[in-house]
């Protein structure tokens, strides 16, 4: 039998509550409707639907069935569209999203070159230091940096960045330089939520075991602004915590200086994300081809940058 085609057939008498209405929905008769459940029932050696004239009831079996026929079917259009998309032409409005100084920094330029190739295409950036709800908000695509929570979001991976501590040589040479993050307890501390949401720091224990270790800190400062923080910090106004892309030149420049190295968290994840859709859009599909390659290079060349500072400043 055609096992994908009574895949779709399964999918659909479950989506539309009854076989005629699934027989509408793919515009065939009922009698193939239910030749192509029985033969695929026959197939697997189980049922998948308990019929009766009033009603059809899913089987334990058939639910655990029918969300992985779901997503195997979504692959496949998910392929097909993809090869349709590329020999499309991108026209129409993109929306996209990304963190602030990301997007100031690395977006940004990536989307005017991107329009500049595909002239059809109109884009709506959104600059954000929060979590966008892409269906919720009407977006098409975002930049994320961070574990991604939402299982219904394709994400593609473009790098890594990290949680780093930093503080301006005059404020260091007041205050003293932290050896361990317990000494902050004894620091002015400069709290942007956009990193750090709560009046607390994680550091990683130093060890093989990965153990975190929170460290209430005294905010000296609390802004949900990324160039507020990031001035104090400069001003010598005390301790902050920062992506390492946000102070990359300023590192470089030796207007900030990196502390508590040893004791850095683990990379956080940086990705384009995408819904799950079932009609992506070609300017979406060309989006995430044209911009996935040089934000990674992006992304590439700033840890390299980063790591020349510091190996500079030790």
């Amino acid at each position: 039998m055609d096992k994908l085609r009574g895949m779709e057939v399964f999918v659909r008498i479950v989506e539309a509550g009854s076989l005629t209405a699934a027989a509408g929905v793919l515009n065939v008769s009922l009698t193939s409707v239910v030749r192509s459940l029985a033969m695929l029932e026959g197939a697997l050696g189980t049922r998948l639907l308990n019929r009766t004239t009033r009603r059809i009831a899913v089987t334990d079996e058939g639910r655990e069935y029918f969300e992985r026929c779901r997503r195997v079917l979504a692959e496949v259009e998910e392929a097909e569209n993809a090869l349709s998309a590329r020999q499309a032409k991108p026209a129409g409005k993109l929306a996209i999203t990304a963190p602030v100084m990301f997007g100031r920094l690395h977006v940004g330029p990536v989307v005017a070159d991107f329009l500049v190739a595909y002239p059809a295409v109109h884009a709506e950036l959104m600059l954000f230091d929060r979590v966008v709800d892409l269906l919720d908000e009407g977006m098409d695509v975002a930049v994320r940096i961070g574990h991604l929570r939402d299982s219904s979001l394709i994400a593609v991976p473009l790098g890594t960045t990290k949680r780093v501590v930093c503080a301006s040589p005059d404020y260091l040479r007041r205050a003293g330089t932290p050896d361990r993050p317990a000494d902050l307890a004894q620091h002015r501390c400069l709290q942007f939520l956009g990193v750090v949401p709560r009046a607390e720091w994680e550091f990683s224990g130093g060890g093989s075991d990965g153990k975190t270790i929170r460290v209430p800190i005294k905010g000296v400062l609390t802004t949900n602004q990324i160039d507020i923080a990031f001035d104090a910090c400069i001003k010598g106004l005390g301790c902050g915590v920062f992506l390492d892309y946000q102070v990359r030149d300023a590192l470089a420049a030796g207007s900030l200086q990196r502390v508590l190295q040893d004791f850095e968290p683990a990379p956080i994840p940086v990705q384009i994300v995408y819904p799950h859709s079932r009609l992506l859009s070609s300017r979406v599909r060309s989006f995430v081809d044209w911009t996935v390659p040089r934000l990674r290079q992006r992304l590439a060349a700033k840890s390299d940058a980063t790591a020349r500072s510091a190996d500079y400043l030790a």
